[in-house]
């Protein structure tokens, strides 16, 4: 078996940051439970909780769960397979005038 190196997680604080700045309405998620596949401004949310609880306009699945304290929060998406985040188009550096 080859060992492969690897880096610490402290590395992904980069590219989580950078993900997670933008606009995740417009993301394109997966229910876990029958598979539909849609933004996540169509979930149906609730607010009758100490949080957040986003279901599945489909199958009512619990897709997401949030909840914030004052110095943390703590997000919970086991019902998603997957998130597709529309990330923007890098910008190209102006040239010298």
């Amino acid at each position: 078996m080859t060992e492969m190196s690897y880096l610490d997680g402290n590395m992904l604080d980069g590219p989580l940051r950078e993900m997670f700045a933008v606009d995740l309405s417009t993301a394109v998620g997966r229910c876990e439970n029958c598979g539909m596949t849609g933004p996540m401004a169509s979930l149906h949310v609730f607010s009758h909780a100490p949080g957040l609880v986003a279901r599945c306009p489909s199958c009512e699945s619990v897709m997401l769960r949030l909840v914030r304290a004052p110095d943390r929060a703590w997000l919970d998406m086991r019902g998603t397979t997957f998130l597709q985040v529309p990330m923007p188009l890098e910008q190209t550096q102006p040239g010298p005038l």
